[in-house]
């Protein structure tokens, strides 16, 4: 008669807790670097818009309300694109949009747009609406934790006439690798005349590289 010699397998309770705690950190890993998909615009828009997914941030400084908002290439594509899905179309809108970063920064005091509340006299109202238009490219600025300063490639201020709740600027950088590398990038604005000092956000870049994308 044949006799088998069965070795128990002992199991260590500290080991299994390391190996544990690893699957754990790798799966983590793994799912918070994948690009999140939407079925839909508003959902993607509800997605960005919730502070704790790090695609906004508010502050208030004297009185005045700023929110930075990073905007997915799949919003701007999305503008483009008509209700037919086109492979191509969409293919060649995101190689064209990706090339670069999208922020939209928001500035408001009680619910109103800046021209609404900020300016004393009719001179004050003036330098403001010629600043907004066309000087933001020297208040508002985005470089490295090296110091190093991304190039403003344009700025888009649409003139609201108080019919606004705030004021909104999109700006537009090149979106190049050797930025991204970085653990973050600083987005800074100016004093606009409104005593505020500098206005400093600091943006994640791996919210960037895995930004969340549409169905399309």
């Amino acid at each position: 008669m044949l006799s088998f010699r069965v070795n128990k397998i002992r199991c260590h309770p500290e080991r299994s807790r390391r190996v544990s705690a690893a699957i754990i950190v790798s799966f983590i890993l793994i799912t918070g670097c994948t690009n999140k998909t939407f079925n839909t615009e508003q959902e993607l828009w509800n997605y960005i818009k919730n502070e704790e997914n790090g695609y906004i941030q508010h502050k208030n400084i004297n009185g005045y309300d700023f929110t930075l908002l990073y905007k997915p290439t799949d919003l701007l594509v999305k503008q483009e694109l008509s209700d037919l899905k086109d492979a191509k179309k969409i293919s060649a809108l995101r190689k064209k949009y990706n090339q670069y970063m999208y922020f939209n920064l928001s500035m408001s005091k009680n619910n109103k747009e800046l021209l609404s509340t900020a300016p004393h006299s009719r001179n004050e109202f003036g330098a403001m609406v010629n600043q907004l238009a066309f000087g933001m490219g020297n208040k508002v600025h985005l470089y490295t934790q090296k110091k190093d300063t991304l190039p403003l490639l344009d700025f888009v201020y649409p003139r609201m006439y108080g019919m606004s709740q705030s004021t909104d600027i999109l700006f537009v950088y090149p979106r190049d690798k050797k930025y991204l590398k970085n653990e973050y990038l600083n987005f800074t604005i100016e004093d606009l005349g409104i005593y505020t000092g500098v206005v400093k956000f600091k943006v994640s870049t791996k919210k960037i590289e895995h930004e969340p994308t549409l169905d399309l």
